[in-house]
């Protein structure tokens, strides 16, 4: 296989992620709305997903199943403003793929329209191939998500690693050789052993990306506000938190609050000011302006 590189895109596309399979490791990370996506793109990603994780980290929910299309929708086009190199996936929400391939295909289609996805992202193994391959086959290229699937936490009782055992492992094997033959471009492995990992990236030929999955795999994938230090709670095991920036904002907001009620902000240089000619004959009008005084009681 003849590998693509980082420098041979300026804008990175479908083709573009799966020529880097087993070449430069594949960099992607969330975003949700317009100065992270910039800064994202800035900073040289190949793939922003507009994770359904925003239904946390931005709309405050406790899990992301309540998030609805419509505000998948709104966020999305917020970062796509703000894009201009790197591949945008939106995360199908819970309730828009479940059902049936129509209603998926629907759903992938008004994702595109409205939003400006290149690809949808859909969580769920073998089970799910089937809509995977109906979405792909109405044009939309699709990245698929097996593993520690947040949209299953219902079933799963909570956030638990996968792929534990031998039955479990064979099973994230079989369900990534069935998402490749559906057509998937790519595969997210979240939250499973590193081995199994390894395996499944050497069984498959379209990129594995992890998180939470160990370093064999093709690239790998974190949450924009888990990686920026800007959450509140717990954090996964895997997270890597390259800075804190809910304490630099808080900082900011405190030394903020503490100069406008001790009047040290605005300061004179952060005032507008009238010329100094212009000053007296303002005054000068409103004191001939004024009405008298009164008398003194």
């Amino acid at each position: 296989m003849s590998h693509i590189s980082e420098s041979d895109a300026k804008k990175i596309t479908v083709p573009h992620i799966r020529g880097r399979k087993g070449g430069l490791p594949i960099k992607a990370l969330t975003a949700y709305d317009y100065p992270s996506a910039r800064l994202v793109d800035e900073a040289g990603f190949d793939i922003i997903l507009v994770g359904d994780s925003l239904a946390q980290t931005v709309l405050g929910y406790d899990s992301t199943l309540p998030v609805t299309l419509d505000e998948m929708i709104a966020h999305t086009r917020a970062v796509r403003r703000a894009t201009r190199r790197a591949l945008v996936v939106g995360d199908m929400p819970f309730g828009t793929y479940q059902d049936s391939s129509e209603g998926a295909v629907a759903s992938a289609i008004r994702f595109v329209k409205e939003g400006g996805v290149e690809a949808v992202k859909i969580e769920g193994g073998a089970r799910r191939a089937h809509i995977a391959k109906a979405i792909v086959e109405a044009e939309v290229p699709v990245m698929c998500h097996i593993g520690l699937t947040p949209q299953s936490l219902l079933r799963m009782g909570g956030y638990r690693v996968q792929g534990k055992t031998l039955e479990t492992a064979r099973e994230l094997i079989e369900d990534a050789i069935a998402l490749e033959r559906a057509g998937a471009f790519a595969i997210v492995l979240e939250g499973i052993p590193a081995e199994i990992s390894r395996i499944i990236t050497s069984r498959v030929s379209i990129p594995t990306i992890g998180i939470g999955a160990g370093v064999d795999c093709d690239g790998q994938i974190l949450v924009f506000t888990d990686l920026v230090g800007l959450t509140f709670g717990h954090t996964a095991k895997f997270v890597r938190q390259y800075t804190d920036v809910k304490a630099i904002i808080s900082d900011a907001l405190k030394r903020f609050a503490d100069d406008v009620a001790a009047h040290r902000f605005p300061a004179d240089q952060e005032s507008y000011h009238l010329p100094a000619g212009v000053v007296v004959e303002v005054e000068d009008e409103q004191t001939l302006s004024m009405p008298p005084l009164g008398p003194i009681n």
